[in-house]
């Protein structure tokens, strides 16, 4: 007689916003978003870095563009981005050559990224507003 092995019913958590990551799950995928982010809006900004070098005009259009209170909050959503992925790079190059080797650095620094990018967005925001 052949028996057969039953499957265990484990709990099936499908809703993202309940799961509690940890902080270096939460540095790093703010990391790959902020890149996805920075990567989709690289067009438009080497858009404008062409039209404003083009002609006098062209500096003129995006000049005015640029002091619309929408752009600059695009802007300093940007320079969350590039400064959040800069900060977390320079984390995950600093892993990669075995520098963080416990779960205690690794969180530490995954803190540090957050308060790095959190203050120099503040500094970013402060001089463009």
């Amino acid at each position: 007689m052949i028996v057969k092995k039953q499957k265990k019913q484990r709990p099936k958590n499908l809703n993202l916003f309940t799961i509690r990551l940890p902080v270096n799950a939460m540095v790093s995928i703010m990391h790959r978003a902020s890149g996805v982010l920075l990567f989709l809006v690289q067009p438009l900004l080497l858009w404008a870095l062409h039209t404003s070098l083009h002609s006098a005009q062209g500096y003129q259009q995006v000049a005015i563009v640029l002091k619309d209170w929408p752009v600059k909050l695009l802007l300093s959503i940007l320079g969350w981005a590039f400064l959040h992925h800069f900060f977390a790079g320079l984390r995950h190059l600093a892993m990669d050559v075995h520098w963080m080797t416990t779960l205690q650095k690794a969180r530490f620094s995954s803190r540090v990224v957050l308060a790095l990018g959190a203050m120099s967005t503040l500094c970013w925001v402060w001089v463009l507003w």
